[in-house]
């Protein structure tokens, strides 16, 4: 009589659930890249640079849209170690904070390049010294953000074009073949939890410079060096992607390291038009789909948020419009290829992060900082928020205070504290703001320690 029973309610169980299934919608497609992404098991990230955190559609778009974050030239040596065991991390330590506060995963670039290399590296001569030089450089960097990065650029960009010859850079001519080595365990023993990831350009396809880094990878495999991925920077050209890049993908893959793209951007003479975004457009589609039919491919992420800010104009002359947002923030063809390789759906067409799909400044807000009075051990500021050309109903200011820093007291607006960062929203009477109109609050910071540094500062609409 029991089994009876239990079939009947199983039977009537089963029942209710097709009933209930056949009653509800089938779940949205993503409407997003990081969704989308996510929905399939990768990360979409991007380059970011701290000095356009203040510029809200930049945030806007950043926060909506990818779930991994670079720093562009944050963590760089001439930037975390200008000069010799001196460090600096302030605005590297602001990414990572907002990449955190977001969820997003975070990549470090890069602990070893020839390029942006303080002068004092570059007078180095003794092996001795440059190979201590270059693991104190890691050790702290690298043991700095431990816990905070997913995966680490480790050595970028060792080999040339052309022959796969290794470059001739400083590294190479005072330590020696073995610098990249010494560079990855390094790194390992500076952060064991961080993936550590070769990354270089031209490597996208199959060639003498990718023959010769699969080569070293393969080598590092089979010695026990620490190497956990390959980065594929693919900075490319509008129609000329290379045909065997999910081919070149699957190989390293097949070494058992995972793959990034990690610095997409296509570029094309300027100015655009419909045919140049077209087959740009499929191209971005090409990758992404190369990326997703590997299944150690686990992430790409593009080189700039926005055309507007992207180095491809300061270095190529006559070329642009390399990535997936115009200059207005608005979503180009390529974004919606990329969303539907993905698995998502293209939704209304508003790229610019304020809801009008102008591209404009309509909804958005811009701030500035002003030290109104300053002593020894403290200071006093001003925050001013403007909106942009249309109304907005509500803002939101995020400060990042130094070390040693504390929040006194703040008036005209209403904090919350995690830590070292303040988020402030209005108070009421200043919430909303015309189209070209400003509010402002002041605050207080006591410094007990003499660190007065400004605290740093972004601002977005809600």
């Amino acid at each position: 009589m029991r089994r009876a029973l239990t079939a009947v309610l199983g039977a009537v169980t089963l029942l209710l659930a097709m009933l209930v299934a056949g009653a509800l919608p089938a779940s949205a497609a993503p409407t997003t890249l990081k969704e989308a992404a996510a929905a399939k098991g990768i990360v979409f990230g991007t380059a970011a640079a701290q000095s356009h955190m203040g510029e809200s559609a930049y945030v806007n778009t950043l926060n909506r849209e990818f779930n991994q974050l670079t720093p562009e030239n944050e963590m760089k040596w001439e930037t975390t170690e200008p000069s010799r065991n001196s460090f600096s991390y302030g605005a590297a330590d602001q990414l990572v904070s907002h990449a955190r506060s977001q969820g997003m995963a975070v990549r470090g670039h890069t602990l070893v390049w020839h390029s942006q290399l303080p002068d004092w590296v570059e007078g180095i001569s003794s092996r001795t010294e440059l190979l201590d030089v270059m693991n104190n450089h890691i050790s702290n960097v690298a043991g700095h953000f431990q816990g905070d990065i997913e995966y680490w650029d480790v050595v970028n960009e060792a080999f040339q074009d052309g022959s796969g010859a290794r470059r001739d850079t400083v590294f190479q001519r005072v330590i020696g073949d073995d610098y990249i080595e010494q560079a990855f365990r390094a790194a390992r023993q500076a952060d064991p939890g961080a993936e550590l990831c070769y990354n270089d350009y031209n490597i996208d396809g199959r060639n003498a410079k990718s023959d010769a880094v699969y080569a070293m990878v393969q080598d590092f495999k089979a010695r026990g060096v620490p190497i956990d991925c390959v980065g594929l920077q693919a900075h490319l050209i509008v129609g000329s992607l290379p045909g065997d890049i999910q081919a070149n993908i699957q190989r390293f893959a097949d070494l058992g390291v995972n793959v990034y793209i990690t610095e997409l951007d296509i570029r094309m003479q300027t100015p655009p038009d419909s045919s140049k975004l077209a087959q740009q457009a499929a191209d971005y589609r090409a990758v992404t789909s190369a990326c997703l039919a590997v299944p150690r491919c686990k992430g790409i992420t593009v080189w700039g948020v926005t055309d507007k800010y992207s180095w491809v104009p300061d270095v190529f002359e006559g070329e642009g419009a390399a990535l997936l947002f115009d200059d207005a923030y608005a979503k180009k063809p390529a974004y919606d290829a990329t969303l539907e390789a993905l698995g998502g759906t293209p939704g209304d067409g508003d790229g610019d992060g304020d809801g009008d799909g102008d591209g404009d400044n309509d909804g958005t807000v811009t701030c500035t900082y002003t030290r109104t009075a300053q002593w020894n051990n403290g200071f006093n500021g001003q925050v001013t928020i403007t909106a942009g050309s249309g109304a907005v109903s509500s803002w939101t200011a995020v400060l990042t205070m130094n070390s040693g820093q504390d929040l006194q007291a703040i008036w005209n607006g209403s904090p919350t504290e995690n830590g070292d960062v303040i988020t402030v929203k209005p108070v009421g009477w200043n919430s909303s703001l015309a189209p070209g109109a400003s509010a402002s609050f002041g605050f207080t910071v006591s410094a007990p320690g003499g660190n007065v540094a400004d605290p740093a500062l972004t601002c977005s609409t809600p």
